[in-house]
């Protein structure tokens, strides 16, 4: 903040003796001064004053110095004799358009004027506060003004150091996300009037955050600033590089092409493909890279970072780098507006859901239900789970939507118990999301649902990907073993497409396996699925745990899986999922039994 400007309308003004005569209508402070007698203690007056001051008058057209004080003349070092001082030319000693600027004061009617100025020659430069206040004289046709100048160089020095650092990211050195953007807005200011082409490149470590807690921030700040170092041997002349936020690095280059900026992301990739070296551990970083590249209409630098961001979410899935296309935006607005609407459904209780059944192979009788969530939209109409659940997942709403779909599948179970007059010998699969398992006491949950419905815990299984246990296999054994204590079985569904080692299924409480059907499918004319289908079997069978098999369409396939010995299977050659009243019809025709018209 530059420093308060002193008024100088009170100052005095020098005495007769050095100014052309003339009777001054001057503020009670000059009139002090010229009422002093003597011309020395006239100048002692104006010595004692802090501020450089001058009395300038117009002489011939041109500025001259009728007064000073010894503050000015060490301003300007001008070691002038007093005879020589009224011929004297304001910017000796002083490089700044000091007589340009009178002029223009003199001809104009300003009473005051303050502007700022800057030296011109010497590295930097001073910089000074210059204030001139106009002097109405009566007799004297010589306009004139008392001139100020305040040496503030110090404080706009520490102002821009301050800046400095305030853009700069402490730890690299780098720009940070602001002095990126004021960048980025000089770019897209000169694509405006030359149309060169320019591009933004946002560099994501993928997997800094793990590394960062194994190894400690102080590794991990060692980490960031050795891919800063990568980085910016990457660069072009020109290029800019910044650190945007903690594991995110940004690039502001010019490029003729796409593929300038996808060979720029290329380089980046190769230069972090090395592993990292932190003391005793070699740590490889992965990162995805997305671009955006400039476009006519964009006016905002967050626009074009942002846009180079959502870039960086295709990368992650891709594996590579990708650049912005201009649904992107479009599509990330549509999951924030289904991410509101599906918040209002779950609050207003508009999901359903569906069930379909689960087959003994042996007795063909109906063993149970997997409970699916399904969403009616009032005017979109049906929304797929695949394109509702990852908005859950990715705004945190699958903790809402698993919980309320604990407590309607256990409702459900519980009313069709009331219809049928006695307990039903089924259970009710529900499938909760490694989310969920990772923020919510998926085992208290449970308990509540039960309890809600009076439930038994025999009656009701969780499915689980093998995602869940991958994250956190140590934490995910304690909630499964909290869960497994309320008589609550646990399925691993997709079994076979994720990652996790056979290790896990020794060491995890685990009743069911559910065989994918990307397996199942291609039975019939693929001998290795075959294979694999048996390979599961026989390890299950040699675990103790029950298989259903997914995606069962035909009688064929059925089968084949009775040949094979599974045990369960569900598909549409069963039966697809059904709504709550017709599944409740499906049991009774398959099991055989009774069934009340009337909901109890």
């Amino acid at each position: 903040m530059r420093a308060t400007r002193p008024q100088i309308a009170d100052l005095p003004v020098a005495p007769e003796a050095a100014a052309p005569a003339g009777n001054f209508p001057v503020p009670p402070a000059l009139q002090q001064l010229l009422n002093t007698p003597r011309a020395a203690e006239r100048q002692e007056f104006l010595d004692a004053l802090p501020v450089a001051v001058a009395i300038v008058a117009e002489v011939d057209g041109n500025p001259r110095i009728m007064a000073r004080n010894a503050a000015f003349l060490r301003l300007s070092d001008m070691r002038l004799a007093a005879s020589e001082l009224a011929k004297a030319d304001l910017c000796s000693g002083l490089a700044l358009p000091l007589n340009a600027a009178l002029r223009a004061f003199f001809a104009a009617d300003d009473e005051d004027r303050a502007i700022d100025m800057q030296e011109t020659t010497g590295i930097g430069g001073r910089h000074f506060a210059v204030r001139m206040v106009r002097l109405r004289t009566g007799e004297s046709a010589s306009p004139r003004c008392v001139l100020s100048l305040i040496d503030c160089t110090a404080q706009i020095e520490s102002e821009r150091s301050l800046r400095k650092e305030m853009l700069r990211d402490s730890l690299t050195g780098l720009p940070n996300r602001s002095a990126f953007a004021e960048r980025v807005d000089k770019a897209i200011d000169a694509f405006g009037e030359t149309g060169d082409g320019f591009a933004v490149l946002v560099v994501d470590l993928t997997r800094f955050s793990r590394v960062n807690e194994g190894v400690g921030s102080l590794a991990g700040d060692e980490l960031i600033i050795t891919v800063a170092r990568r980085l910016v041997s990457t660069l072009r002349a020109g290029d800019v590089l910044a650190r945007i936020v903690g594991d995110e690095f940004a690039v502001l280059m010019e490029l003729g092409s796409a593929a300038d900026a996808l060979r720029a992301a290329r380089r980046m990739q190769a230069a972090l493909a090395t592993p990292i070296r932190l003391g005793d551990l070699e740590i490889k970083i992965d990162c995805a890279v997305g671009c955006a590249l400039m476009s006519s209409g964009i006016d905002l630098a967050e626009e074009v970072i942002r846009n180079a961001q959502f870039a960086v979410k295709r990368a992650k899935t891709s594996g590579q780098a990708e650049i912005y296309q201009t649904g992107d935006s479009a599509a990330a607005r549509e999951r924030f507006s289904m991410e509101t609407e599906l918040r209002r459904a779950i609050e207003q209780d508009q999901l359903t859901l569906a069930y379909q059944p689960l087959i003994d192979l042996t007795s063909g009788e109906v063993t149970g239900f997997e409970a699916l969530a399904r969403w009616v939209h009032a005017e979109k109409g049906i929304i797929p789970p695949s394109e509702f659940i990852p908005v859950a997942e990715e705004s945190g709403l699958i903790v809402e939507l698993g919980r309320w779909a604990m407590r309607a599948a256990a409702r459900t179970l519980a009313a069709w118990d009331r219809r049928a007059g006695y307990v039903l010998p089924i259970y009710m699969s529900v499938n909760v999301s490694a989310v969920q398992f990772q923020r919510d006491d998926v085992a208290a949950a449970v308990a509540a649902a039960l309890v809600e419905s009076r439930i038994a815990g025999e009656r009701f299984k969780l499915e689980l990907t093998e995602s869940c246990i991958v994250a956190d296999p140590q934490g995910i054994n304690r909630v499964l073993g909290a869960i497994h204590d309320l008589g609550v079985g646990i399925a691993m569904d997709d079994f076979g497409t994720g990652y996790s080692s056979l290790a896990y299924l020794q060491r995890l409480p685990i009743d069911v396996l559910k065989i994918d059907r990307s397996f199942i499918a291609p039975m019939l004319e693929d001998k290795d699925s075959v294979a694999i289908v048996r390979a599961v079997l026989g390890l299950a069978n040699a675990l103790g745990m029950v298989t259903t098999a997914e995606g069962v369409e035909t009688a064929a396939l059925a089968e084949t899986l009775i040949a094979l010995g599974c045990d369960v299977a569900q598909g549409y050659h069963f039966a697809k999922a059904l709504p709550a009243d017709e599944a409740y019809l499906y049991l009774a025709e398959r099991n055989a039994f009774a069934s009340s018209s009337d909901v109890i």
